[in-house]
């Protein structure tokens, strides 16, 4: 979705928005990364305080997916850190949303792969690996499962149920 901003999509697939096959997650993610703008399907993962689970996924081949993570909004700690974010960069993701706070963000910022999160925060997760891989979670407002297709830029994030062409 190099030249195709979400705003084209919502504009081009307004039939999809209305059945709900298209859907704009509420706008509470501070952007993070090189990559302003990034899409690909979605892989989830719910987890809470703890990265064990993220780091498993992240060190797998991403193949231009995103890994959207349910951290249950938690702003009392990072589940995501930079080391983790160049291993998705190196493995081939094409982007993470966290639901909840990231940390080491000078080094997220240099790498090329889109990060979303709510906030920063210093004080790292705990490393257990307790969570709930490709299940079905909800995010600002926003209903999502695993092999739908996730498309982000500057203005916003959209999930739909299929690949979307314009």
């Amino acid at each position: 979705m190099a030249l195709v901003t979400t705003a084209e999509v919502c504009d081009t697939n307004q039939p999809l928005i209305h059945t709900g096959e298209l859907r704009a997650l509420q706008p509470i993610f501070q952007i993070y990364g090189r990559r302003p703008a990034f899409s690909g399907p979605v892989v989830t993962l719910k987890v809470f305080e703890h990265n064990g689970l993220v780091r498993e996924f992240l060190e797998e081949k991403g193949d231009g997916r995103v890994l959207v993570i349910d951290g249950g909004g938690s702003l009392r700690c990072a589940i995501l850190g930079g080391n983790p974010v160049v291993q998705a960069q190196n493995n081939g993701w094409s982007g993470i949303i966290v639901n909840g706070c990231i940390r080491d963000v000078d080094e997220i910022n240099s790498c090329d792969i889109g990060v979303r999160a709510l906030a920063s925060h210093p004080i790292k997760a705990s490393k257990k690996e307790f969570g709930e891989k490709h299940v079905p979670i909800t995010i600002a407002g926003t209903r999502i499962c695993d092999g739908e297709w996730l498309y982000a830029d500057s203005d916003g994030i959209l999930v739909s149920r299929m690949e979307l062409s314009i």
